[in-house]
């Protein structure tokens, strides 16, 4: 968003809301419904401050505190609302993906992290596409992956979406494991989640375990 520049302009403290199987990228939204009351406590206090919030995969554990994934993407909430039973109808717009450096001792309810930014400062500009294999081996990696799952796809918006938007769409939507969608999310640059994308779309339409992508 225009008014992160620089990775000084994004906060030294972060609440995390762990989740497994969902990621948000920079220049993507994810819709979120949050019903858990210490999930709404954290939207509340993130609408009355920053409006930011880091989305982080969990790995297991304890269903109160599970354990977290090293990195995670900040988003800033972009729309919200309210249902009548209290519930939050939210989505994130994607900022900037972080590492965590470490977890805070906080009496909230929700948890809260030190996120190092520099390591992905760049997300904060949409890249070159320098690198980034052609978009004709991203659809015959895809047709491939829809065959053989028997799934549908919009293929005028495959052909026509810009390539960051339909590689995160494709990231995001595919129901790929949790290590396989954070394998995508630490991709360094956009030309390397795409090769890592059409890696997995090729190996799981083949019927293989695709394991971890490196």
């Amino acid at each position: 968003m225009a008014h992160y520049h620089k990775i000084t302009d994004l906060p030294d403290t972060l609440p995390v809301f762990p989740l497994p199987g969902a990621v948000l990228f920079p220049r993507w939204e994810l819709p979120l419904n949050i019903f858990e009351p210490r999930y709404l406590n954290m939207f509340d206090d993130a609408m009355g401050g920053g409006r930011m919030i880091g989305m982080i995969q969990s790995l297991g554990g304890p269903r109160d505190r599970p354990d977290i994934a090293r990195v995670g993407c900040a988003g800033r909430i972009t729309s919200f609302s309210e249902t009548d039973d209290g519930r939050y109808i939210v989505t994130l717009s994607g900022i900037c993906r972080f590492a965590v450096t470490r977890e805070l001792d906080v009496m909230k309810p929700y948890r809260q992290v030190t996120p190092g930014w520099d390591a992905f400062a760049a997300d904060l500009h949409p890249g070159p596409e320098t690198g980034v294999p052609d978009r004709r081996d991203l659809i015959r990696a895809l047709r491939f992956y829809t065959d053989a799952h028997s799934l549908q796809a919009d293929w005028s918006a495959v052909e026509d979406a810009p390539m960051e938007t339909l590689v995160h769409a494709l990231a995001a939507g595919c129901p790929f494991t949790p290590p396989e969608k954070q394998a995508l999310l630490e991709a360094l640059t956009l030309a390397d989640r795409a090769r890592a994308l059409i890696a997995l779309l090729e190996i799981s339409g083949s019927g293989g375990d695709t394991g971890p992508v490196q």
